[in-house]
């Protein structure tokens, strides 16, 4: 399924996904395009989640594939039950100590509401499922063009992503 929709998009480039900019956990300005990749996992998270543990899938995930080509960039957000209430600092130490994270954070972020951040209203328009975002750790897999051939509920664990990964790289 993924290859079908890959073929079907692959000749609409989407440079705003990829070029939007957001600021990274140690205030630097990046966008996606900043990362050189053959694919991108990006996923919202959170640090007092039942979903926090994914954390550590997310860095397996990534440590198996960066190599070749996949880049995972993990948004904090606090929209659900404020469950990030730390400040970036104190997220990117969480994150490191706990679960060895290594792979890029971003500022914390708004994923929903009337605060949406620019950067996830677009993920979210391209992506062929654009209700909002639901919960913490929902994942989204987009090419190295922007295009946004998967999303993934907050369930779906990293471990499980292996196959529509390797189709992309």
């Amino acid at each position: 399924m993924l290859s079908y929709i890959f073929l079907l998009n692959s000749i609409f480039a989407n440079t705003d996904v990829l070029t939007t900019k957001f600021k990274t956990i140690d205030g630097h300005e990046k966008s996606l395009s900043s990362y050189p990749a053959k694919a991108y996992l990006v996923v919202n998270i959170a640090t007092q989640c039942g979903f926090t543990g994914q954390l550590d899938g997310l860095e397996k995930i990534y440590k198996k594939y960066k190599d070749k080509g996949l880049v995972v960039v993990g948004f904090p957000s606090n929209d659900f039950g404020g469950q990030t209430p730390e400040v970036e600092g104190e997220i990117k130490n969480f994150c490191k100590l706990n679960y060895g994270v290594t792979f890029p954070l971003t500022a914390k972020y708004s994923v929903k509401g009337d605060n949406i951040s620019t950067f996830f209203k677009k993920l979210i328009k391209n992506s062929s499922n654009s209700s909002p975002i639901a919960w913490n750790f929902e994942k989204f897999l987009i090419t190295s063009k922007g295009i946004v051939v998967k999303r993934y509920k907050s369930s779906v664990v990293p471990e499980k992503l292996n196959e529509d990964i390797n189709e992309l790289l």
